[in-house]
């Protein structure tokens, strides 16, 4: 990747960190060198890896055809973005490869600073703004009514349910919960964010009903499944942590159930948690807390979802409406 060999100073910085990059390389060693530093030092998800893996990857296969010779520059970049777009691949997921190529040449030129980055002065493609679209209040309510509470799985998913709605967390992050995390007597749950940021976030009586029922009478009686003790808050069918996966597997079961509403999951719940605390009047910093944005400007797409809200607002308050 460089255009000239390397200088003594670039070979001790690479072999400091354990690391040997080639003038010009990308390969699935480079790959991996890059899944290890995310691994380590950002406490990458599960789901974050395999995302860059598959994204740096058809990359490395790319290159084995249009740049056998190790030729590695930005035309060769544009080409791979070309050849994405002839497959068909959508334009926020050719964004996202470009993302994953960015990150890469990042963590390359931290580690040899000479190195030269083949993305710099390419574009993504410009996206579509999309709104999410939150669920009507009926149809939170037919949703958190749907598990039957006669079993623990029932117990279990009408606590998972509430919980996703009540607080707006991600379901990694809930997947994540233990039993300690919830505190029922403050209404408050610790959370393990992205980046493994902590933070706190309130929870409702409705929510903390649903906790303690499963907690009392569903969650021991999974437990005893797995024949092994764990900390984890919600468990699967054998007892142990509940994964993703399941939890997306329960979350569209009970949207069936409740009336087959179009296009939910377990996200839809935490954009109808930030649009209807909007709604409700908080404020933008307080629901940017809540649902642990970094940046407030993540945050403010939920401003633009209630038009409906928008013009009861204006229309109470111009004095010539």
């Amino acid at each position: 990747m460089k255009a000239e060999g390397n200088s003594p100073h670039q070979t001790e910085s690479a072999e400091s960190d354990g690391i040997d990059f080639q003038p010009e390389a990308f390969g699935d060693a480079d790959v991996d060198s890059f899944l290890d530093h995310l691994r380590a030092t950002r406490n990458a998800s599960p789901h974050t890896l395999r995302a860059y893996a598959s994204d740096l990857r058809g990359f490395v296969e790319f290159l084995k055809v249009e740049a056998p010779q190790g030729d590695l520059d930005y035309r060769v970049v544009r080409r791979f973005l070309a050849h994405l777009q002839k497959q068909g691949c959508a334009k926020r997921t050719v964004a996202r490869k470009m993302a994953a190529l960015r990150a890469f040449y990042r963590y390359r030129r931290g580690h040899d600073p000479d190195s030269t980055d083949p993305t710099v002065g390419l574009s993504s493609p410009k996206l579509d703004r999309r709104l999410p679209r939150p669920l009507a209040p009926d149809e939170v309510k037919a949703l958190l009514n749907a598990p039957d509470l006669s079993k623990p799985e029932g117990l279990r998913d009408r606590a998972i349910l509430e919980l996703l709605y009540a607080s707006g967390l991600r379901a990694s992050e809930l997947c994540s919960l233990n039993v300690g995390d919830i505190h029922t007597q403050a209404g408050e749950v610790r959370v393990l964010g992205k980046g493994s940021k902590e933070r706190v976030t309130l929870v409702g009586i409705p929510a903390l009903d649903a906790l303690n029922a499963y907690v009392d009478r569903g969650r021991s009686e999974l437990a005893q499944k797995s024949g092994k003790p764990t900390t984890a808050l919600f468990l699967n069918s054998r007892g142990n942590r509940l994964s993703d996966r399941s939890l997306r597997g329960i979350v569209y079961k009970w949207i069936e159930r409740a009336g087959a509403i179009a296009g939910v999951s377990p996200h839809t719940l935490r954009h109808s948690f930030a649009t209807h605390m909007l709604e409700g009047g908080a404020d933008l910093r307080t629901v940017q807390e809540l649902l642990g944005h970094a940046s407030v400007a993540t945050t403010q797409i939920y401003t633009h979802v209630s038009r409906k809200r928008l013009k009861e607002v204006y229309d109470r308050a111009f004095p010539r409406a």
